[in-house]
């Protein structure tokens, strides 16, 4: 049996080598260079489109530790990016022509790997499927996906509002409420004065912000609009929005806030908190430095930026296993940032688990979910375990793994812990011989 691989970016390329490396037979479609992208430059694999780097390369940090769960495993990106590395400090950088490059002849050379070259507009209705088409997928197979997974699943941009270490927020002048005291405390509230208020204002509406892309423009259209933009519209404009106080008191005072911005749990454990209504164009520093004067975020952990871009991804959460599978139609498997995980490095981890499983798949075997506690477990398990309401990609970072038993004091100590346990387990989990 041939499996059937749409998209050769890094998801693609690596499920690709996963399963010829496991004996299977794969079509490995793209579309490029026939069609181009927006954003793409080449018809290689795996092209990285924005930066060279693929960040941090220390196994404390989330992503360094997912970078070594995948090299344990073996990982082609990975061998690839070791072997066309630049310098770049703690972070891992590659020379992106020779890495693209590389990857492609790779797979050309490879004898179970069969390469087509033009764009697909319809999902094969047999067959195993792997769809890994990218964040910049062709609206003809935008339109295919959707009418397999429902339009109203599918999404074309990413609105993503900041999230803080819930940790890091004081406690001293955040508080839990919801408005009027209905239902449960649900928002972590952090009140303003009024002269605080005005601070934030003109930092806000004077920081720098990302320059568009052309074809990001339509994003605004759609009915979501950046806090810088909102508050350009007038200096209260933000408190008839998402900073209104009405329903609240602050229990310092016992009095109504002048504005409060709000926070909502990200996950089930609430380690992770997002500032309501707070998607940006903002540039990341600039986010880190006006956010930071919203009372209670003084010392705020920023584990993700606020992003707005043209991104399609479907809804995880809803229609996904954490096997990468679709869960009505087990036989196709979503790769990638369409599956809603955002980074090179979350994209090929993404990629070699839908390959693992989908040769487990053609072999009889029972698919893999790997755990929660490694890097790549997490990864599948936040993008299907999601609150399906508010579902946004998101990069690897301790916050989306389980906690940790006991105390552990210190940052560095959690991360240094959350590594070992999960490669530990990666070790375990390659024992199984898969």
């Amino acid at each position: 049996m041939k499996v059937t691989i749409i998209g050769a970016g890094l998801a693609g390329a690596e499920a690709a080598w996963q399963l010829a490396q496991r004996g299977i037979a794969v079509q490995l479609v793209e579309m490029r260079p026939q069609q181009m992208t927006p954003a793409h430059k080449t018809g290689d694999f795996a092209e990285l489109v924005c930066s060279n780097s693929l960040r941090s390369d220390a196994i404390e940090n989330a992503v360094g530790l997912l970078k070594e769960e995948l090299r344990q495993l073996g990982s082609l990106i990975m061998e690839v990016a070791d072997q066309n590395r630049v310098p770049a400090g703690g972070a891992l950088a590659v020379d992106r022509h020779k890495f693209a490059l590389t990857i492609t002849q790779r797979l050309l050379e490879h004898p179970l790997i069969d390469v087509v070259r033009e764009e697909v507009t319809s999902i094969p209705t047999e067959g195993i499927v792997i769809i890994a088409s990218g964040p910049l997928t062709s609206s003809a197979l935008s339109q295919a996906i959707g009418e397999l997974t429902g339009t109203d699943y599918l999404y074309f941009y990413d609105a993503a509002a900041p999230i803080v270490d819930a940790d890091s927020v004081d406690k001293s002048i955040a508080f839990w409420a919801s408005r009027y005291d209905k239902g449960d405390a649900d928002y972590l509230n952090c009140p303003m004065t009024e002269e605080e208020y005005n601070r934030f204002y003109e930092a806000l509406t004077t920081a720098e912000v990302h320059p568009l892309k052309e074809f990001e423009k339509e994003i605004f259209f759609e009915g979501c609009m950046p806090i810088e933009v909102m508050a350009r519209r007038g200096r209260e404009t933000m408190t008839f929005g998402p900073l209104k106080p009405v329903g609240l008191r602050d229990p310092r005072t016992e009095k109504r806030p002048f504005a409060v911005v709000q926070l909502r749990k990200e996950n089930l454990e609430g380690t992770m908190l997002n500032l309501v209504g707070f998607q940006t164009h903002l540039k990341w520093p600039e986010q880190k430095r006006v956010f930071s004067l919203i009372p209670g975020l003084g010392n705020a952990e920023f584990i993700r930026y606020g992003v707005m871009h043209r991104n399609t991804f479907i809804n995880s959460p809803l229609l996904l296993a954490p096997t990468y599978q679709m869960k009505k139609q087990s036989r196709i498997f979503f790769a990638g940032q369409i599956t809603g995980v955002e980074g090179y490095i979350e994209s090929t981890s993404s990629g070699f688990l839908a390959g693992l499983n989908a040769a487990r798949l053609v072999k009889g075997w029972e698919p893999l979910i790997f755990p929660a506690e490694t890097a790549m477990g997490a990864l599948a398990n936040y993008i299907t375990t999601a609150d399906a309401k508010n579902f946004q990609p998101m990069n690897v970072n301790y916050g989306i793994f389980p906690s940790l038993p006991g105390k552990v004091k210190g940052k560095s100590m959690r991360q240094k812990a959350h590594s070992e346990r999960a490669l530990s387990k990666i070790l375990e989990m390659k024992s199984q011989n898969f």
